[in-house]
Protein backbone atom coordinates (compact mmCIF):
# COMPACT_ATOMS: atom_id res chain seq x y z
CA UNK A 1 0.00 0.00 0.00
CA UNK A 2 1.57 3.52 -0.87
CA UNK A 3 1.58 6.12 1.93
CA UNK A 4 0.33 9.06 0.76
CA UNK A 5 2.48 12.19 2.17
CA UNK A 6 1.14 15.42 3.29
CA UNK A 7 1.81 17.95 0.72
CA UNK A 8 3.81 19.98 3.78
CA UNK A 9 6.37 17.53 3.64
CA UNK A 10 8.35 18.45 0.34
CA UNK A 11 8.04 21.91 1.91
CA UNK A 12 9.72 20.90 5.69
CA UNK A 13 12.51 19.04 3.80
CA UNK A 14 13.70 21.79 1.88
CA UNK A 15 13.36 23.70 4.49
CA UNK A 16 15.18 21.42 6.87
CA UNK A 17 18.24 20.77 4.08
CA UNK A 18 18.20 24.16 3.99
CA UNK A 19 18.99 24.81 7.24
CA UNK A 20 21.56 22.40 7.80
CA UNK A 21 23.06 23.44 4.59
CA UNK A 22 23.56 27.22 5.78
CA UNK A 23 24.60 26.01 9.71
CA UNK A 24 27.32 23.85 7.84
CA UNK A 25 28.47 26.88 4.92
CA UNK A 26 28.56 28.75 8.21
CA UNK A 27 30.98 26.59 10.38
CA UNK A 28 33.25 26.21 7.09
CA UNK A 29 33.10 29.71 6.78
CA UNK A 30 34.03 30.02 10.52
CA UNK A 31 36.93 27.49 10.24
CA UNK A 32 38.58 29.55 7.64
CA UNK A 33 38.55 32.45 10.05
CA UNK A 34 39.78 31.05 12.88
CA UNK A 35 42.47 28.83 11.10
CA UNK A 36 43.77 32.46 8.66
CA UNK A 37 43.95 34.62 12.25
CA UNK A 38 45.77 31.73 13.81
CA UNK A 39 48.66 31.76 10.54
CA UNK A 40 48.68 35.42 11.10
CA UNK A 41 49.28 35.27 14.75
CA UNK A 42 51.89 32.25 13.89
CA UNK A 43 53.57 34.19 11.23
CA UNK A 44 54.18 36.71 13.79
CA UNK A 45 55.61 34.36 16.45
CA UNK A 46 58.44 32.64 13.79
CA UNK A 47 59.59 36.15 13.01
CA UNK A 48 59.89 37.54 17.05
CA UNK A 49 57.00 40.66 16.45
CA UNK A 50 55.92 41.03 19.54
CA UNK A 51 53.39 44.23 18.31
CA UNK A 52 51.84 41.50 15.64
CA UNK A 53 50.99 38.87 18.40
CA UNK A 54 49.69 40.74 20.79
CA UNK A 55 47.05 41.93 18.46
CA UNK A 56 45.56 38.37 18.75
CA UNK A 57 45.22 38.40 22.25
CA UNK A 58 42.58 39.60 24.68
CA UNK A 59 43.68 42.04 27.64
CA UNK A 60 42.41 38.88 30.21
CA UNK A 61 44.40 36.33 28.20
CA UNK A 62 44.97 33.00 30.39
CA UNK A 63 48.10 30.95 29.11
CA UNK A 64 48.45 27.22 30.55
CA UNK A 65 51.83 25.44 29.80
CA UNK A 66 52.80 21.80 31.14
CA UNK A 67 56.21 22.73 31.28
CA UNK A 68 56.66 26.65 32.07
CA UNK A 69 53.55 27.13 34.36
CA UNK A 70 50.27 29.90 34.08
CA UNK A 71 50.83 33.75 32.67
CA UNK A 72 47.66 35.47 33.52
CA UNK A 73 47.62 38.79 31.37
CA UNK A 74 48.17 40.42 28.17
CA UNK A 75 51.21 42.54 29.12
CA UNK A 76 52.90 39.40 31.06
CA UNK A 77 52.44 37.06 28.35
CA UNK A 78 53.89 39.49 25.71
CA UNK A 79 57.23 39.70 28.57
CA UNK A 80 57.67 36.15 28.54
CA UNK A 81 58.18 35.55 24.57
CA UNK A 82 60.48 38.96 24.49
CA UNK A 83 62.47 37.31 27.20
CA UNK A 84 62.35 33.87 26.30
CA UNK A 85 62.10 33.87 22.76
CA UNK A 86 62.84 36.85 21.04
CA UNK A 87 66.35 37.70 22.63
CA UNK A 88 70.02 36.54 21.83
CA UNK A 89 71.05 33.87 19.06
CA UNK A 90 68.31 31.56 20.09
CA UNK A 91 64.91 31.55 17.99
CA UNK A 92 61.92 29.23 17.51
CA UNK A 93 59.97 28.40 14.35
CA UNK A 94 56.42 26.60 15.09
CA UNK A 95 55.11 24.83 12.24
CA UNK A 96 51.54 22.82 12.99
CA UNK A 97 51.60 19.13 11.97
CA UNK A 98 49.49 19.00 8.58
CA UNK A 99 45.79 17.54 8.96
CA UNK A 100 45.58 18.41 12.97
CA UNK A 101 43.55 21.22 13.08
CA UNK A 102 39.94 21.14 14.39
CA UNK A 103 37.70 23.96 14.70
CA UNK A 104 34.82 23.73 16.99
CA UNK A 105 31.86 26.42 16.82
CA UNK A 106 30.99 27.60 20.00
CA UNK A 107 26.88 28.86 20.12
CA UNK A 108 24.56 30.21 21.94
CA UNK A 109 20.48 30.42 20.84
CA UNK A 110 22.09 29.72 17.60
CA UNK A 111 24.55 32.64 17.18
CA UNK A 112 28.41 31.94 17.29
CA UNK A 113 30.22 33.32 19.83
CA UNK A 114 33.22 32.08 20.02
CA UNK A 115 35.43 28.80 18.72
CA UNK A 116 37.88 26.00 19.62
CA UNK A 117 40.79 25.49 17.81
CA UNK A 118 43.08 22.71 18.40
CA UNK A 119 45.82 20.72 16.87
CA UNK A 120 49.64 19.42 17.23
CA UNK A 121 52.60 21.32 15.98
CA UNK A 122 56.36 21.40 15.91
CA UNK A 123 58.82 23.37 17.24
CA UNK A 124 62.27 24.10 15.54
CA UNK A 125 65.21 25.78 16.86
CA UNK A 126 67.69 28.53 15.43
CA UNK A 127 70.56 29.13 16.91
CA UNK A 128 73.20 31.46 15.13
CA UNK A 129 75.40 29.54 13.18
CA UNK A 130 73.45 25.85 13.68
CA UNK A 131 71.40 24.21 11.16
CA UNK A 132 67.63 23.91 12.23
CA UNK A 133 66.46 21.00 14.53
CA UNK A 134 63.18 19.38 15.38
CA UNK A 135 63.25 20.00 19.11
CA UNK A 136 59.75 19.53 20.42
CA UNK A 137 56.21 18.29 19.56
CA UNK A 138 53.18 19.27 21.61
CA UNK A 139 49.32 19.61 21.54
CA UNK A 140 47.72 23.10 21.70
CA UNK A 141 43.94 24.64 22.42
CA UNK A 142 43.19 27.73 22.12
CA UNK A 143 39.58 29.27 22.83
CA UNK A 144 38.69 32.36 20.70
CA UNK A 145 36.06 34.48 21.15
CA UNK A 146 34.66 37.33 19.11
CA UNK A 147 35.07 40.76 21.04
CA UNK A 148 33.41 43.78 19.74
CA UNK A 149 33.49 42.18 16.55
CA UNK A 150 37.07 40.76 16.43
CA UNK A 151 38.53 37.40 17.47
CA UNK A 152 40.28 37.48 20.27
CA UNK A 153 42.37 34.52 21.83
CA UNK A 154 41.64 34.67 25.33
CA UNK A 155 42.37 31.13 26.89
CA UNK A 156 45.72 29.31 25.40
CA UNK A 157 46.77 25.37 26.67
CA UNK A 158 50.00 24.15 25.49
CA UNK A 159 50.32 20.71 26.64
CA UNK A 160 51.44 17.15 26.04
CA UNK A 161 54.95 18.04 25.34
CA UNK A 162 57.60 15.65 24.07
CA UNK A 163 60.26 14.84 21.25
CA UNK A 164 59.47 14.86 17.87
CA UNK A 165 59.35 11.15 16.23
CA UNK A 166 61.72 10.83 13.72
CA UNK A 167 61.20 10.00 10.04
CA UNK A 168 64.32 8.93 8.35
CA UNK A 169 64.06 10.16 4.46
CA UNK A 170 67.80 8.59 3.42
CA UNK A 171 67.76 5.65 1.00
CA UNK A 172 69.72 3.05 1.48
CA UNK A 173 71.99 1.62 -1.11
CA UNK A 174 73.69 -1.70 -1.43
CA UNK A 175 77.74 -1.28 -1.45
CA UNK A 176 80.11 -4.53 -2.60
CA UNK A 177 81.70 -6.22 0.26
CA UNK A 178 84.86 -4.75 -1.31
CA UNK A 179 83.81 -1.70 -0.66
CA UNK A 180 82.28 -2.62 2.90
CA UNK A 181 85.52 -3.64 3.61
CA UNK A 182 87.58 -0.51 3.40
CA UNK A 183 85.63 0.83 6.30
CA UNK A 184 86.73 -1.91 8.70
CA UNK A 185 88.57 -1.44 11.49
CA UNK A 186 89.40 0.45 15.14
CA UNK A 187 88.03 3.94 15.60
CA UNK A 188 88.84 6.17 18.51
CA UNK A 189 86.91 9.37 20.38
CA UNK A 190 87.03 11.31 22.91
CA UNK A 191 83.52 10.93 23.86
CA UNK A 192 82.38 7.23 22.69
CA UNK A 193 86.33 5.50 23.30
CA UNK A 194 87.10 2.45 21.53
CA UNK A 195 84.97 1.42 18.86
CA UNK A 196 84.96 -1.32 16.17
CA UNK A 197 83.42 -1.59 12.91
CA UNK A 198 83.15 -4.80 11.06
CA UNK A 199 81.32 -6.46 7.90
CA UNK A 200 78.14 -9.00 8.83
CA UNK A 201 75.84 -10.42 6.65
CA UNK A 202 76.98 -7.74 3.84
CA UNK A 203 75.83 -5.00 6.16
CA UNK A 204 78.16 -2.40 7.76
CA UNK A 205 77.88 -2.62 11.80
CA UNK A 206 79.61 -0.58 14.38
CA UNK A 207 80.44 -1.84 17.45
CA UNK A 208 80.53 0.35 20.97
CA UNK A 209 81.21 -1.79 24.16
CA UNK A 210 78.53 -4.16 24.08
CA UNK A 211 75.85 -2.30 21.54
CA UNK A 212 76.12 -3.28 17.75
CA UNK A 213 74.60 -0.70 15.44
CA UNK A 214 73.88 -1.33 11.95
CA UNK A 215 74.84 1.09 9.76
CA UNK A 216 72.89 1.91 6.13
CA UNK A 217 74.90 3.62 3.23
CA UNK A 218 73.74 6.23 1.61
CA UNK A 219 76.56 6.19 -0.86
CA UNK A 220 80.06 5.27 -0.73
CA UNK A 221 82.07 6.65 2.56
CA UNK A 222 78.37 7.99 4.07
CA UNK A 223 76.18 5.87 6.34
CA UNK A 224 73.50 6.72 8.35
CA UNK A 225 70.93 5.13 10.91
CA UNK A 226 67.12 4.47 10.45
CA UNK A 227 65.58 5.39 13.78
CA UNK A 228 67.52 8.55 14.13
CA UNK A 229 69.65 11.75 12.67
CA UNK A 230 73.02 10.59 12.64
CA UNK A 231 75.27 10.14 10.00
CA UNK A 232 78.77 8.32 9.84
CA UNK A 233 81.40 9.65 7.19
CA UNK A 234 84.60 7.66 6.78
CA UNK A 235 87.47 9.80 5.68
CA UNK A 236 90.06 9.39 3.14
CA UNK A 237 93.61 10.22 2.75
CA UNK A 238 94.73 8.57 -0.03
CA UNK A 239 93.09 4.91 0.10
CA UNK A 240 93.34 5.16 3.37
CA UNK A 241 90.69 5.68 6.23
CA UNK A 242 91.90 8.06 9.08
CA UNK A 243 88.55 8.69 10.94
CA UNK A 244 85.03 8.61 11.36
CA UNK A 245 83.07 11.80 11.68
CA UNK A 246 79.76 11.56 13.73
CA UNK A 247 77.35 14.02 12.89
CA UNK A 248 73.67 14.66 14.62
CA UNK A 249 71.41 16.48 12.90
CA UNK A 250 73.75 18.06 10.56
CA UNK A 251 76.63 18.98 13.23
CA UNK A 252 79.55 17.13 14.32
CA UNK A 253 78.99 15.07 17.26
CA UNK A 254 82.43 13.55 17.29
CA UNK A 255 85.18 12.21 15.13
CA UNK A 256 87.11 9.21 15.82
CA UNK A 257 90.58 8.81 14.59
CA UNK A 258 91.21 5.17 13.04
CA UNK A 259 93.48 3.22 14.99
CA UNK A 260 93.89 0.36 13.52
Amino acid sequence: MQVKLPRLFPVLLLSLLGSALSAQDNDQQLSATIVHKDSLFWHGYNACDTNVMRAYFAEDVEFYHDKGGVTMGLEALVASFKNNLCSGNFRLRREAVEGSMKVFPLRKNDVIYGAILSGEHVFYVKEQGKQEYADGLAKFTHLWMLQNGEWKMTRVLSYDHGPVPYINKRKALTLTPAVLNTYTGEYKGPQSGEARVAVENGRLILYLGSKSIPLFAEKEGLFFLKERDLTFEFVKSGNAITKMVVRERGAVAEELAAVR
